[in-house]
């Protein structure tokens, strides 16, 4: 199988990381035969440095004529520092969101049997969790119409949605569900708002379509709380921009280290996969941040974008493996022996390749 993939590594631990996905696929390509051609674009501080823009046009191009996207990281912090700086690395992340039409954020949970023990919750509440957040990613709050006025002593943000953008988010939730339990959650705040009740309204309307799916309604309030209290009750969970927002940096908590999550977002016609850490720039060139989140990553890019579900179940299984053997970075490693980013990395590979 011939496949392109786009590989924007980012700004500080985003090139150690996505270099060990590279060599996955690398190792993948060779042990399932598979054609895979590799084009590497800049974003984010680096491409502001070289090109003065976070997103250049030629990156751009190169990942319109991929298969789907991996990322790593954006940030810097010579741009948090500075204020007055009008051109900043997070904008290209956004105008590649924009660009490249990318709706939905997908942001699974999964707590992995070795690691249990890591994470801040009791064993027996996350025990067996398996869930994953289906985030509208290009509409809600953060793109409605906002301001100041009253000489700058009065602000709103105005939370605004159409019933295709629900529509077309729901679909992809009820057709995930379809692939796993069949459980979907439709998250929202229909008793005060009416952009929520749109959403719970066109949800219902939908679940006729699905008629093995069973479907709950809850409130963003009640599931923050039913997020820490029992998160192996959910399975997939649909909802807004800001909401997800919230709830996605919340649940990453639940598997003890932010540095094991994949994230993907998908859109018409493309897809981008990156891990949800951000660009720690304190670890960046000292080969100890944590590439799982980004291996995982990629096993996400060719169970969605690719359709290869022998490639993506053995980079998993990959993965599993070296945390159970306790081939782990520091961020994890606790009391056991840490091994670097590039070893954790060889591991993997070695493993797939056994």
């Amino acid at each position: 199988m011939d496949l392109n993939i786009a590989v924007l590594s980012g700004d500080g631990i985003g090139p150690e990381v996505t270099n060990e996905s590279v060599k996955v696929i690398d190792v993948i390509s060779k042990k399932f035969d598979h054609k895979i051609n590799i084009s590497e674009g800049l974003t984010g501080a680096i491409a502001i440095d070289k090109k003065g823009n976070p997103y250049p046009d030629e990156t751009h191009q190169i990942c319109e004529k991929s298969d789907a996207v991996l990322f790593g990281a954006i940030g810097d912090p010579k741009y948090d520092n500075d204020p007055s700086a009008k051109v900043r690395p997070e904008q290209g992340l956004l105008e590649m969101r924009k660009k490249l039409g990318l709706y939905a954020n997908l942001r699974p949970t999964i707590v992995f049997e070795s690691l249990i023990n890591n994470s801040p919750l009791k064993k027996d509440r996350i025990q067996n969790t398996d869930l994953i957040f289906v985030r509208e990613l290009t509409g809600g709050i953060y793109f409605g119409k906002s301001g100041r006025k009253d000489n700058g002593n009065f602000a709103y943000d105005t939370c605004e949605y159409n019933r295709y953008e629900v529509e077309r988010i729901a679909q992809l939730g009820f057709e995930m569900a379809l692939k796993r339990k069949r459980k979907l959650c439709c998250v929202d705040k229909a008793n005060v708002l009416e952009s929520s009740r749109l959403w719970r309204e066109t949800v219902q309307n939908m679940e006729s379509r699905f008629p093995d799916v069973e479907v709950s309604y809850e409130f963003v309030d009640a599931v923050a709380m039913r997020l820490i209290q029992w998160p192996s009750e959910y399975d997939v969970l649909v909802t807004s921009n800001l909401f997800g927002d919230i709830l996605t940096d919340e649940a990453s908590v639940i598997s003890g280290s932010m540095g094991l999550m994949p994230s993907a977002s998908i859109g018409a016609k493309n897809a981008l996969y990156e891990p949800i850490h951000g660009s720690y720039p304190q670890a960046a060139g000292k080969n100890i941040a944590n590439p799982v989140g980004s291996i995982l990553s990629l096993a996400m890019m060719f169970e969605y974008s690719f359709n290869l579900e022998k490639e993506s179940n053995i980079i998993k299984q990959a993965v599993k493996n070296s945390l159970k053997e306790k081939i782990t970075t520091q961020d994890i490693s606790g009391n056991n022996k840490t091994y670097s980013t590039s070893d954790v990395g060889d591991f993997i590979c070695n493993y797939i390749n056994s």
